[in-house]
């Protein structure tokens, strides 16, 4: 798979949902028929496999390398296939990424282990682990609204001097902490929040690793590259045309309503797990309101 230095791993990448069937249990024709039109008809240039929005905390160690597997011999030739390893757990997140890369992953996706909410000393010590434990190229996860702890500016200033961490997925909502560590490091930033996809292009971000890119992959590769040519207004406009779904596709826990916007428009991902529940009638007719009000087909 040919790597852009700046963007390791292209521009638009979606956390892909799982596919399940009526019983539960992993669908791996589904997930490699939704891989491929992800990457073949909807505008990405890769796909995160096991993340928050693959229920990557309700799928078996098992189920995890079989879905990769399926996925990279899927579109593993044309996109980069990224695994999530993350866990609140180093020595299993080192297992997790060695299993990826056995399963032919292109890179991997760590995020800071959560819930015991480690001190930076510890989110330094696990991301090194489990960057050496592979040669593959890691992108770390900041998201603290949801492990409840940030990579703070210095422990990512020097986790990037690591050799195989090559960037971030941004999702901490701090643009000059952001803008810092763009501007002294060699990270490749990746927004992990849709709407701040633009504000963080602004500041040397490269692109976005979505939820509702499995709708808008191929306007947010416009938006992208818009910027990239220098046409801000277009790229503002497309921000502001896009902002229902970006934002909307969170109403609820977006795997929930990826999964229900699949099925409107003809395939079927099947049940989430629980803890998670289906989406409500209630917050279908939002998601159909979104999807319109972005210009997007809805069903």
């Amino acid at each position: 798979m040919p790597t852009d230095v700046r963007q390791p791993f292209g521009r638009v990448l979606t956390a892909m949902v799982t596919p399940f069937d009526v019983s539960g249990a992993l669908d791996l024709d589904a997930a490699q028929q939704l891989a491929r039109h992800l990457v073949d008809e909807g505008g990405n240039d890769g796909l995160v496999i096991s993340g928050t929005g693959g229920e990557a905390p309700t799928t078996t160690d098992a189920e995890k390398a079989d879905l990769l597997a399926a996925v990279v011999e899927a579109v593993g030739d044309r996109a980069h296939v990224i695994a999530g390893v993350g866990t609140f757990d180093t020595v299993h997140s080192i297992h997790l990424a060695q299993a990826a890369a056995k399963a032919g992953a292109h890179g991997l996706l760590s995020v800071t282990p959560y819930y015991s909410r480690p001190p930076q000393a510890g989110v330094l010590a696990h991301f090194r682990a489990v960057a050496d434990a592979t040669d593959l190229p890691t992108l770390l996860y900041d998201i603290p609204s949801r492990t409840g702890t940030p990579i703070h500016t210095e422990t990512l200033l020097e986790l990037a001097a690591h050799e195989r961490i090559v960037g971030v997925k941004d999702a901490k909502g701090d643009l000059a902490a952001s803008a810092r560590v763009l501007a002294e490091t060699d990270l490749a930033c990746y927004s992990g929040e849709d709407a701040m996809t633009l504000p963080l292009l602004s500041i040397g971000g490269v692109g976005v690793v979505g939820t509702s890119t499995h709708f808008c992959g191929v306007e947010t590769q416009a938006l992208i590259a818009a910027h990239e040519r220098g046409d801000t207004a277009e790229a503002l406009r497309l921000h502001r045309q896009l902002l229902p779904i970006y934002t909307g596709i969170f109403r609820t826990a977006g795997t929930i309503l990826v999964k229900a916007g699949l099925r409107l428009r003809g395939f079927d991902a099947g049940p989430v797990r629980l803890p998670l529940v289906d989406a409500t009638e209630h917050e279908l007719s939002h998601l159909r309101e979104d999807l319109a009000a972005a210009g997007l087909r809805g069903s």
